[in-house]
């Protein structure tokens, strides 16, 4: 069975959801995971900090460094990752997961709220894989996945909420061009987006907009991501993967586990016919 036994992974935005799903699953391998994310102290609507995290991490296996980090501040990656270098001496993996979301329209989308959305999810994206390239090109099997979905210029996913759908499809032409840019140095780029609507505790941030019921659990992503890790780099770059698609190419037929409700119909992605 693949492993990330040993692999040193910088996971971005994992204090929680999807990010700590995926640290989670690397920790029961026996992985080093370094929690990348600002919440040092509990935030007053949203569950978990970098060190609540870290003891799950730890609890399942994993050996964990939390970093109190903004990925929108060039300075603040710079000084993680030299903490990094110091600790484990290498990253092995890149997870691009922090992201900021409004999904609202023109008229109703404040400057700040554009602002915050492209400094995160494109310029945090792009800082923090600049900063690990280093450390990255240490590594035997070097990955970069990023939480972005296939970059499509179909006007239905921008007509709803252009400035999110910006901010997001920038990312993914990230890993459009590092995949091409790091091919010879056989550091893999690709991208990895859920089938379905995900349960996270950020979706009550969308004022009960989705009904939890009808979406899947961050498992299904973290399953996806450890397999697609696990993979050789070179013979693994460039894709958009969905989650269901990654799991079935793994043999999984049955997806009702992930369910958060099983007996509701799932509600399919922003960015998924």
């Amino acid at each position: 069975m693949r492993s990330l036994s040993g692999k040193t992974l910088f996971i971005t935005g994992a204090s929680r959801g999807i990010g700590k799903a995926i640290a989670l699953r690397a920790a029961r391998d026996g992985a080093n995971v370094v929690i990348a994310a600002k919440t040092a102290e509990p935030h007053p609507r949203l569950p978990g900090t970098i060190f609540s995290a870290a003891a799950e991490i730890e609890a399942a296996g994993g050996k964990a460094l939390p970093l109190a980090v903004d990925i929108r501040d060039e300075v603040s990656v710079a000084d993680a990752v030299d903490r990094v270098d110091e600790v484990f001496g290498v990253i092995d993996i890149v997870v691009n997961n922090a992201s900021a979301i409004s999904l609202t329209g023109t008229p109703d989308t404040p400057m700040k709220r554009f602002d915050l959305m492209m400094s995160v999810n494109l310029r945090g994206t792009f800082a923090v894989t600049q900063a690990c390239l280093p450390l990255l090109r240490r590594a035997q099997n070097p990955h970069i996945l990023t939480l972005s979905p296939p970059p499509s210029l179909d006007p239905e996913w921008y007509g709803g909420h252009v400035a999110y759908t910006i901010a997001k499809m920038s990312m993914s032409l990230c890993v459009l061009g590092w995949a091409e840019e790091f091919r010879d140095s056989g550091i893999a780029a690709n991208a990895l987006w859920p089938r379905t609507v995900i349960d996270t505790a950020a979706l009550a941030m969308l004022g009960g907009l989705i009904e939890p019921g009808r979406c899947r659990t961050p498992a299904i992503v973290a399953d996806a991501a450890h397999a697609i890790l696990t993979r050789p780099a070179r013979e693994c770059s460039g894709n958009f993967f969905l989650d269901e698609g990654v799991l079935a190419q793994e043999g999984v037929t049955d997806f009702s586990a992930y369910a958060v409700d099983p007996a509701q119909s799932l509600l399919p992605d922003l960015f998924v016919r």
